[in-house]
């Protein structure tokens, strides 16, 4: 049995319902199967007789099983496997819900080990979903020794809890890999961290670790392995950034003409005071133009600081810069953005900076193609067409554009591509960062931007090739958001807050979790909320007198322009959306929010909903309205209104639930175990030290294949196509 090998070749029996589920979990070899780590251990108590077994306990009892059969249960008529365990002095009866295969795994008259908990009830107690161990035991030996009260083992065991997958359950798992180390198939795998990197932070070697992972004798053991993985997988991930830093200091950049004195008279041209930050923020950036090599930089601010005023700033640096030796055809910008309402609405934002600067700027998305300024109102944009729109990029006459992913279009080519702006750059995958700084056989200097808070850590780990620049305060005048967390019973408070701001002649915003009510015949999220639904019972019920309309994903671009364009305008009083207004939706009339189901969002999501609010000087309001009000809703939703910013969320969210809920899915692509290094700031430093040393020494990888592979396996899991 060899690691690489497919697991189908040494687990014959796979059923269709095994296969799907293992391909599911991402296991296709020996080697994927030993990376499969439990999610915990359960400690089964000293093994004791049948009769002796308390109910309510977990218990650990060696008998022989009798008459295994598939059944169904009799409530709720799932199949279930059930087997009677019998020993020396009595029997009791075990059941396995929703695993009517494991019937068929066993054999009548086996002497097996059990661990389980005793339930049911006190006169017909039974253990369900026990753990199971066949391991060989002479039949004739058992009663002998294993069976009576004298001769018990007293040795706790640790039973490790593997994440399951329909048609695979944990026992599955446990039984699988314990057929893989009879073969000794762990000792065949070759360990890719340099053995004095083991040496220096007392790691054990891999097939050790394997052992201790998933047949730890102490508890101690499993930690000292848990540990040596999380290492291994932060220094993969640290030597991938630290491979793309160093080709990037090799790479070439186009030089920019950095003119203090113009960049001075732009920012002072804006409609407020930079902050100190932003100032802070736009002098790095203008200080990596002057590298030879393209700039890989990071722009992380909270919601409302700022971050577009910087990326236009800098913008303008760029756009008033000739290739050297012309003196026509500017360099350009591409500024692409995750949503089609954040490019219109940044491009709007662009042109008002830009009124009185003669630089044109385009737009492009799915729908449309604009620049700014129009021949015949210069104040204007003009809508153009997509041929007209691509030969004016191509020869370099609009030195900005603007844009979705229709910028990376092959019928887009940029003449001078000089500096790429990327907002909320998690949103899109490396293929389409790769196709915006690729171009020309140059690459441009890179920017991503994002609202979305990310941990100290997480931002080492998988931004860690990127220069950072923090924009750590809010323009002068804001106030912070009032932030409620209401039971559905105060509902009625937070409407009465709404009646308030509107009588102001403000707006508000209703966010609910789906667009349409639910199927009736299907049992799950009843309580949703819908966006159609509840602006209908809004309207009828609580704001009859209000101008009431709807936002969501499933709209036609023209559509979603229209209704933002008519709230932007006052004409719409209360916008019920989904989550699609979650990034940069700028309204600063808007000052007030109510997030119904509140608890079906990321800590970090609820965030950026509550950042729709705070745009201008007026107080806002945000009131979070979850369905269900349980004590772990509370204790997380708390966070929301304790925290003072979005950096103190973020680590807090980390700390609480891990890395995929920053934005409420797994989109960073960190495994589980991972994450608990990730949560460890000194093992994340250790991990990029190392790292950072090798790379030094052996750029490409060369002396080390089997780093080079982690590597790239770890490069792609964190930022995949």
């Amino acid at each position: 049995m060899l690691p690489a090998d497919p697991i189908e070749k040494h687990f014959t029996r796979l059923k269709p319902d095994q296969k799907r589920a293992l391909k599911k979990l991402g296991i296709e070899t020996i080697r994927d199967l030993l990376s499969h780590y439990p999610a915990r251990y359960e400690t089964s108590g000293p093994a004791g007789t049948i009769t002796g077994a308390t109910f309510g306990t977990e218990v650990t009892l060696y008998g022989t099983i009798r008459k295994p059969e598939t059944k169904k249960s009799w409530k709720s008529k799932r199949p279930m496997a059930e087997a009677w365990l019998e020993d020396a002095s009595g029997r009791i009866k075990l059941r396995w819900f929703s695993q009517p295969y494991i019937a068929k795994m066993l054999q009548d008259g086996a002497v097996v080990k059990v661990t389980g908990k005793v339930t049911g009830s006190s006169e017909k107690p039974y253990l369900a979903n026990p753990e199971i161990d066949r391991s060989p035991i002479n039949p004739e030996e058992a009663h002998d020794s294993l069976f009576t009260e004298g001769n018990l083992p007293d040795e706790e065991s640790l039973y490790p809890i593997y994440p399951e997958s329909k048609g695979v359950s944990s026992l599955w798992f446990t039984h699988a890999i314990k057929r893989v180390f009879e073969a000794r198939a762990h000792e065949h795998i070759l360990d890719p961290i340099p053995e004095e990197i083991l040496s220096r932070y007392n790691l054990p070697s891999l097939s050790t670790a394997l052992v201790w992972v998933h047949a730890p004798k102490r508890k101690k053991d499993a930690d000292v392995a848990r540990k040596r993985f999380s290492f291994e997988q932060v220094f993969a991930i640290q030597l991938a950034v630290q491979s793309r830093k160093q080709e990037s200091l090799q790479e070439k950049a186009l030089a920019v003409d950095v003119n203090l004195k113009s960049l001075e008279e732009f920012v002072a041209s804006f409609p407020f005071p930079p902050t100190n930050a932003q100032q802070k923020a736009i002098h790095e950036i203008v200080k990596d133009f002057e590298q030879g090599h393209p700039m890989r930089r990071l722009l992380e601010g909270d919601v409302g600081s700022g971050k577009t005023a910087v990326a236009a700033a800098t913008a303008y640096m760029v756009a008033n810069s000739y290739p050297a030796g012309r003196k026509s055809g500017h360099l350009q910008v591409a500024y692409m953005c995750p949503t089609e309402i954040l490019a219109k609405q940044h491009f709007s934002t662009f042109v008002s900076y830009f009124k009185d600067h003669p630089i044109p700027i385009g737009l492009i998305t799915g729908s449309e193609c604009r620049k700014f300024p129009s021949k015949i109102h210069r104040e204007e944009s003009t809508k153009i067409s997509r041929a007209q729109f691509a030969k004016w990029v191509a020869n370099g006459e609009i030195p900005i554009v603007i844009g979705t992913h229709a910028l990376v279009y092959k019928s887009l080519q940029f003449q001078n591509l000089a500096y790429a702006i990327i907002d909320e750059q998690h949103r899109f995958g490396k293929a389409h960062r790769q196709k915006l700084v690729r171009k020309e056989g140059v690459s441009p200097h890179l920017l991503s931007m994002t609202a979305t808070p990310i941990p100290r850590t997480l931002a080492l780990s998988i931004y860690g090739d990127l220069d950072l620049s923090l924009l750590d305060e809010m323009p002068a005048g804001r106030k912070s958001v009032i932030t409620e967390i209401l039971e559905p019973e105060k509902r009625a408070h937070a409407y009465e807050r709404v009646r308030a701001e509107l009588a102001e002649g403000r707006q508000a915003y209703v966010i609910c979790p789906r667009i349409d009510e639910p199927d009736p015949t299907k049992e799950l999220a009843l309580q949703a909320k819908s966006v159609k639904a509840e602006a209908a019972r809004l309207k009828r019920e609580v704001f009859p007198d209000a101008e009431i309309d709807i936002l969501h994903s499933k709209m036609t671009p023209k559509d979603k322009e229209d209704v933002m364009d008519r709230f932007n305008k006052g004409e719409v009083q209360i916008l019920v959306a989904t989550s699609v207004v979650e990034v940069g939706v700028n309204v600063p009339n808007a000052t007030v929010i109510l997030i119904e189901g509140a608890e079906r969002f990321g800590l970090a999501q609820l965030h950026q909903l509550r950042g729709r609010v705070i745009r201008s000087t007026n107080q806002a309001y945000c009131f979070a309205l979850p369905e269900t009000y349980g004590q772990a809703t509370r204790d997380r939703l708390k966070a929301l209104s304790t925290a003072k910013n979005g950096f103190e969320l973020a680590e807090y969210d980390l700390s609480l639930r891990g890395a995929g809920e920053l934005t409420g899915a797994r989109q960073w692509g960190v495994s589980d175990i991972a994450m608990e290094a990730i949560k460890n700031i000194k093992m994340v430093e250790a991990a990029r030290k190392e790292a950072a040393a090798l790379i030094a020494r052996d750029p490409g990888l060369t002396v080390h294949p089997m780093l080079k592979e982690l590597a790239a396996r770890a490069d792609e899991s964190v930022h995949p196509e």
